[in-house]
């Protein structure tokens, strides 16, 4: 397995049907690619959007490609606490598979959500942070549930700045913003790794690699032909390949019992201290410390709203 594998590969000849999956932002991209092949391997899955009709749609278009008609779609706002206090209430019965990839990327201004949270982080991390734990017990009842986090190479331009996660007194930056948010996502894997191993429930996170979608539309509005240039001779993946990592993860016997990890190219990542390395894993993000540190913070910028 490597860069160029995709989901057909990973999964192929691995039965599903007993499983019963969540993936975030599942109405387009990496998300939608990750659902329509877990429900093609015979996974129950219920997918996520922002708005309800582009869940539904794209549930019927994976359930009409794949012929399983146990693929649905809701509506999920995870900077809403109401939207995700929601879908927990609505979970009945165990949950074996919680893929947490929706997010948003480098929001070239500053965007806060009621709270006063800055955007990224409330959207990429504290919102999928609320989510899986309150989803535990459903994790838990399903015996070897696994929890996947979509990070990004992006987490090596910033820890998280626990002084001032909210860029408060800091200048703003998009790609700092965004770097913390996809560090903090490893972080919550490798803490939801120890606090609930006893629980059977296994924890990783993930660089799914690039994939063209509409994530990268702010920062392409108003770029020069140069910046185009790169952009697009980039070495973009499809989204079967994208999304292939997530699922070797979420399903894959071959990665049974792997638990607190970051992967890439369907790979364990290389820890990396090299600030011009643009793969591995750097160790700001498997901190086990920031990682005890940030479940704490998490909760109580949680309970307080």
């Amino acid at each position: 397995m490597n860069a160029s594998s995709t989901t057909n590969e990973i999964l192929a000849g691995i039965d599903l049907s007993a499983k019963r999956a969540i993936v975030t932002g599942g109405g387009q991209g990496i998300g939608f690619e990750t659902a329509r092949a877990l429900a093609a391997a015979g996974a129950e899955v219920l997918l996520t959007a922002r708005g309800r009709s582009a869940a539904t749609a794209a549930a019927a278009e994976i359930a009409a490609k794949t012929g399983n008609p146990a693929v649905r779609g809701t509506s999920l706002e995870l900077t809403d606490g109401a939207s995700v206090a929601g879908l927990v209430a609505g979970w009945t019965g165990p949950l074996h598979i919680l893929i947490n990839n929706a997010g948003i990327m480098a929001l070239p201004e500053l965007h806060r959500t009621a709270e006063g949270w800055e955007l990224q982080f409330a959207t990429n991390h504290l919102g999928h942070f609320a989510l899986a734990t309150g989803l535990h017990r459903a994790l838990a009842a399903a015996g070897g549930a696994r929890v996947v986090a979509v990070s990004s190479n992006g987490h090596r331009t910033s820890p998280v700045v626990f002084g001032d996660i909210n860029f408060t007194s800091r200048a703003y930056d998009p790609w700092l913003a965004y770097g913390q948010s996809k560090t903090a996502n490893v972080l919550f894997a490798v803490e939801a790794a120890s606090r609930w191993a006893d629980d059977g429930v296994v924890a990783n996170a993930l660089m799914p690699g690039g994939v063209r979608s509409n994530l990268q539309a702010p920062q392409l509005a108003n770029v020069t032909p140069e910046i185009q240039a790169v952009f697009d001779s980039y070495p973009w993946k499809t989204v079967e390949q994208g999304a292939a990592t997530s699922v070797l993860l979420a399903a894959s016997p071959l990665v049974d019992g792997v638990t607190g990890r970051y992967y890439e190219d369907c790979a364990p990542a290389v820890l990396t201290m090299d600030p011009d390395a643009q793969n591995g894993v750097r160790p700001h993000a498997l901190d086990p410390e920031d990682a005890a540190r940030l479940w704490e913070v998490s909760r109580e910028l949680l309970s307080a709203r």
